[in-house]
């Protein structure tokens, strides 16, 4: 969030009114903190400011600045610790351990993933998904960064440390940090345990060069930089060739195979091609997107455990690859319009597609986590209902229904009819027509209606009526209970945003109301995309998080949406704003 210069709104001096009203958050907000030691860290007379700025990104955030260092920040109505208070108070959070060449990461933006983290002989803290924490350096306790816990500490032993594992908010040596004194890390000894212990984990782990591996393999993912590209350098080599040297069980290599990481790539990017071009394209597909063949075909045929990425093959790029498989006559490519290629004749009967053989399908491709056990995704059964107000008390008490009663549409229409049936109240001339009585003059009339509409239509009564009912909905996912909340239930919001940079990046609201999970979404997508993804707390949205891809990918998430979830297009905002043909992303 600080990883670049914020602008200062104010800086105005602490109110007595406000200094108690921030003791009494901070209170609330870290439970573990003593009245004594909340006194020390909000003094009662000491210098003390209120500073509002905006970062980078735009949002708005109050730091409360003490002796000259930020100690507590707050957004969206929550209040954050910042590094000074942490080290301060360094078990204030449950605290995750990475290794020293994370944290260059970290300040430049970028999250923290499960494979960079350090496991205790103890294991890792217990949180629970949205969780505040604290992340410290191997050696040394004192946090170097905060951020939130995109999983339960359960689903990241369940992932087996793979994915995203938390949304940094600040670090030490960001922006907000270079605000205040710019002292370093105090060294505060790591918890000591049982040298027995310790020993055992020791032998564990050296009998085990794939656990070495994976302690060792560090993963991060982050905003591009400026010049489009995220430079992660480890030592002397980038930090994706250092996981290449490192990682022994990695998702990109196979540790039987004797043959380099880019000849493997170079492999499994053609079988995914020559499967998708077998198992998922028709002929009534083409003329087809090239990125639509990659983005939706090829990396649903990625074995499981394997990553496709072209650019640690010998192809370094999608164009140049078709274009070897253009000039082996297995397909031609053309491009229909300006800087948009097409993929527009394939050679169904080319012996490469003939003679391949597709693999036994993995039963947990494309799956998500419920519970133990993996399940493929499937929409919720969604219903739209419909709950008594207190002004409609009368009207439905008559059918055993009182103020709260949630019903289904087919529940109110038959209500409606039982009682103006009951009541003698359908004109005897015109059975068309209901005559109003008093309750239903009180139910469902505007005041400036009351003396002159005497009666209605069918059709009319009942939508008026459904107007003034509070709206509802139920959910109901596959095997589960019904969910029934009031209101209607929000669509999945993907909007567009341009950033200071000039940059567009696509953010995807509210999939966790139709049972997604961003994290799992961000990861579809960034393979898909082949580009950046990060997960962020949604403004003004308590514990629901949103997805936020590099350029205009609507066409890809609405693809991921549509096709493949299956969920109805009603239930998704913003898929107009998709780039047109020949416009750059």
């Amino acid at each position: 969030m600080f990883a670049k210069a914020f602008r200062v709104k104010s800086n105005t001096a602490i109110k007595g009114s406000d200094r108690r009203k921030l003791r009494a958050d901070v209170t609330a907000a870290f439970p573990a903190l003593g009245t004594d030691q909340v006194s020390e860290l909000v003094p009662g007379k000491e210098e003390f400011n209120i500073v509002k700025l905006y970062a980078h990104r735009g949002d708005a955030v109050t730091v409360y600045v003490s002796g000259g260092n930020p100690i507590l920040f707050e957004l969206e109505k929550n209040l954050y610790p910042t590094v000074y208070t942490l080290w301060s108070y360094p078990d204030l959070l449950p605290t995750f351990t990475t290794w020293p060449l994370v944290l260059e990461k970290l300040v430049g933006g970028a999250d923290l993933m499960l494979p960079g983290l350090v496991v205790p002989p103890a294991g890792l803290p217990q949180v629970q998904r949205g969780d505040l924490c604290a992340i410290a350096l191997v050696g040394n306790r004192a946090p170097v960064a905060i951020g939130v816990a995109a999983m339960s500490t359960a689903e990241m032993l369940t992932s087996g440390l793979k994915g995203r594992g938390f949304c940094v908010l600040h670090t030490y040596q960001d922006h907000l940090w270079r605000s205040g004194g710019k002292s370093s890390p105090p060294s505060i000894a790591p918890l000591v345990l049982d040298p027995l212990d310790l020993s055992e984990e020791k032998e564990s782990v050296q009998a085990d060069p794939a656990l070495q591996g994976d302690m060792r393999h560090l993963t991060l993912e982050g905003e591009e930089e400026e010049d489009g590209e995220v430079q992660q350098m480890c030592g002397e080599k980038s930090l994706s060739e250092a996981s290449e040297d490192l990682s022994v069980g990695g998702l990109n290599r196979d540790p039987t195979d004797s043959k380099t990481l880019q000849e493997q790539m170079d492999e499994l990017l053609q079988q995914c091609f020559l499967q998708a071009l077998k198992s998922r394209v028709r002929k009534a597909d083409l003329p087809l997107l090239t990125s639509t063949l990659l983005g939706s075909h090829m990396f649903s045929c990625c074995p499981e455990g394997r990553q496709l990425d072209i650019k640690k093959s010998s192809f370094k790029k999608l164009s140049q690859f078709l274009q070897q498989m253009q000039q082996e006559h297995i397909i031609q490519v053309k491009e229909l319009s300006k800087g948009v290629e097409s993929i527009v004749a394939v050679d169904w009967k080319h012996p490469r597609i003939t003679s391949f053989v597709i693999p036994e399908p993995s039963p947990t491709s494309q799956t998500i986590q419920e519970g133990s056990r993996e399940q493929p995704y499937h929409p919720p059964d969604i219903k739209s209902l419909y709950c008594v107000p207190a002004s409609m008390t009368l009207l439905f008490q008559e059918s055993g229904h009182k103020k709260g009663s949630v019903l289904e549409g087919g529940e109110v229409r038959t209500i409606i009819i039982n009682y103006a049936k009951k009541n003698d109240l359908v004109d005897a001339d015109n059975k068309n027509l209901v005559k109003l009585d008093p309750v239903l003059c009180d139910c469902i009339l505007e005041k400036n209606e009351q003396h002159t509409v005497m009666k209605l239509p069918w059709d009319s009564l009942l939508t008026r009526c459904l107007e003034k009912l509070q709206p509802a909905h139920q959910v109901t996912f596959p095997g589960q209970e019904p969910i029934v909340k009031k209101g209607k239930i929000c669509p999945i919001d993907i909007t567009l945003a341009q950033r200071a940079s000039n940059k567009k990046v696509t953010m995807v609201r509210n999939l966790e109301a139709y049972g997604l999970d961003p994290c799992s979404v961000a990861a579809v997508l960034q393979q898909r995309c082949q580009a950046s993804t990060t997960v962020t707390p949604a403004p003004g949205a308590k514990e629901s998080l949103q997805v936020q891809i590099q350029g205009n990918q609507i066409h890809h998430v609405s693809w991921l949406l549509l096709e493949e979830y299956q969920l109805p297009r009603k239930y998704i905002q913003g898929l107009e704003k998709a780039p047109k043909p020949g416009k750059k992303k």
